[in-house]
């Protein structure tokens, strides 16, 4: 196995780790933290691997970080803009 993959592996082990403890801030910064290992892990399975095996990992990825995901998808069909932002 080659170390992107190695460490994407570590990644998911430490993500599942992660959300086994409770937090009072519904695990938030733990979840930025997790995006910005991430983003560069994936940029390497890609670079390493390609598109094709990059895209599987992402989606499993997606599948952690779900809630960030959702988040996401719904700022972008306002438009961009912040909740209150025409009250």
């Amino acid at each position: 196995m080659t170390w992107p993959l190695t460490l994407a592996c570590v990644w998911f082990v430490g993500a599942n780790l992660g959300a086994m403890f409770p937090s009072r801030r519904n695990h938030w910064p733990f979840a930025y933290g997790l995006i910005a290992v991430g983003i560069p892990i994936l940029g390497a399975v890609v670079y390493q691997h390609g598109p094709w095996v990059g895209l599987l990992v992402m989606a499993a990825a997606m599948s952690v970080l779900r809630w960030p995901v959702i988040y996401l998808f719904r700022w972008i069909k306002r438009g961009g803009k912040a909740k209150d932002a025409d009250a």
